[in-house]
């Protein structure tokens, strides 16, 4: 009987591992590369495809990823991308932040929808800005679809959009579009240009839209989803399979110190949550990262809201170590030390980019790392692991630029502090500043409330 050929490991080229490299060692997550690092969490991932498959069908999802801050869901979100883009989806990813948000009415939303786009990915375009692309694939697909029939382009791109026009906002979507095949077919790159600009968000005045192409609506902060919707609708008719948008930074919703504020976005949360679980939105799958607090806390949070706490409520058989992995809520489980051991070993294997004949430090030194890490912050260390990924690099790089010395002298040094959340430490309106520190609001009912003041206490 032969032997089985020795496997050879997997080899970086020199800009893939110092991107992966670079981006760990700053605590945030490679564009790319997750192969070489992704560990644990099989049954999550499966549970995500499976979801992925369903949104390519012609279905929709609506996942909301909930961790601890540091234990890896903004990884895990572009992780699912990655995944996405295998499967002929078009990703749109943003963070919320206090200027980009689902709803409201100074331009946030639409700033949220324009940095959407403005990150549009293919599995062809993956580093963002794929949306001309995208509309230049659907312009393609009508002509070659024209050819075959013996009818005019203009005939079928009219008729693919007919059915974009019955949808609330479509039909001046459609009209877009059709500019901008107009501007295709008479070699007008102007035009070509305002319609990207109006799929985008960019146009901030009905006036400007409609001397540039003639619609009289523009994408702004009232019909953000319906635009997304129609977006998803869109895409498919251009011959990719659908639309997933990641939303992360779920904590800058929970930290508005305005309570109609907060509440609103909620409803927009919970109107795509409707949406998503009735099948309404054809090919549009929504992900959602956010922290336990986010979800959980029944002032601010999302369980603030009933209908969304009704709705996102875990499963009450789900307990004594049971799981659901098809629950909108997705909690990422914590890394075992045997994750964090696998992982380490491809942190070593990358930092030598895929040669073994160039590990810095052998296997008992990971075991080493490992237990001083559990001296210093206990099983932190392997639950929210960004630190010690970020400390384990820092030792590899001064033990690649110092070869003379042991790898033991400089591992006692190295300071270890669990993750803690800077987002919620302390939020606006549980400050007390100044001579006012002892004025408590109150809330209608008698409770300490958030800014809904009616009395105050002095």
């Amino acid at each position: 009987m032969t032997e089985a050929a020795p496997v050879t490991p997997l080899r970086l080229r020199p800009r893939d591992r110092d991107a992966i490299i670079n981006s760990l060692r700053a605590g945030v997550v490679p564009h790319s590369g997750f192969a070489h690092i992704q560990v644990g969490r099989a049954d999550e991932v499966a549970a995500l495809a499976r979801d992925l498959d369903r949104v390519a069908d012609g279905g929709s999802m609506v996942r909301f990823v909930i961790g601890e801050y540091g234990a890896g869901k903004t990884f895990f979100l572009n992780l699912v991308a990655s995944m996405a883009a295998e499967k002929k989806l078009v990703i749109a990813s943003a963070d919320f932040t206090p200027d980009r948000r689902l709803q409201a009415t100074g331009g946030q939303a639409r700033a949220l929808y324009a940095e959407l786009m403005r990150n549009l990915a293919t599995r062809a375009t993956p580093d963002g800005g794929a949306l001309p692309g995208v509309v230049e694939r659907f312009i393609t697909t009508a002509l070659s679809e024209a050819r075959e029939r013996g009818v005019s382009a203009e005939a079928v791109i009219h008729e693919r959009l007919d059915d974009l026009s019955q949808m609330v906002g479509g039909y001046d979507f459609a009209q877009v579009i059709a500019k901008y095949w107009q501007g295709h077919d008479t070699g007008n790159d102007q035009l070509k240009a305002d319609a990207v600009r109006w799929l985008r968000g960019e146009f901030t005045t009905k006036t400007d839209a409609r001397h540039a192409l003639g619609v009289r609506t523009i994408v702004d902060d009232a019909n953000v989803y319906d635009t997304l919707k129609l977006f998803a609708q869109f895409v498919r008719l251009a011959g990719f399979t659908g639309l997933v948008v990641c939303l992360d930074e779920m904590v800058n919703l929970y930290k508005l110190a305005n309570t109609q504020a907060r509440n609103s976005n909620y409803e927009q949360v919970l109107r795509i949550v409707n949406d998503c679980l009735q099948g309404h939105a054809i090919g549009l799958g929504v992900c959602f990262g956010g922290t336990p607090d986010l979800l959980m806390d029944t002032r601010r949070g999302l369980y603030s809201y009933d209908a969304l706490r009704s709705r996102l409520a875990e499963n009450s058989f789900a307990v004594g170590g049971l799981v659901d992995y098809t629950a909108p809520v997705l909690r990422l489980a914590n890394l075992t030390p045997e994750d964090m051991y696998v992982l380490l070993t491809k942190l070593r294997h990358v930092y030598a980019g895929g040669d073994p004949n160039e590990y810095l430090v052998p296997d008992e030194a990971l075991t080493a790392f490992m237990e001083h890490c559990s001296h210093r912050i206990g099983d932190a260390y392997f639950r929210t692991p960004r630190t010690t990924i970020k400390e384990f690099l820092s030792l590899l790089a001064v033990l690649e630029q110092n070869p003379d010395i042991d790898w033991r002298d400089p591992l006692g040094q190295i300071e270890l502090a669990a993750e803690t959340n800077p987002d919620l430490e302390p939020l606006p309106e549980d400050t007390a500043a100044g001579p006012l520190a002892s004025v408590t609001p109150l809330h209608p009912t008698g409770d300490v409330g958030d800014d809904d003041l009616t009395s105050f206490q002095l």
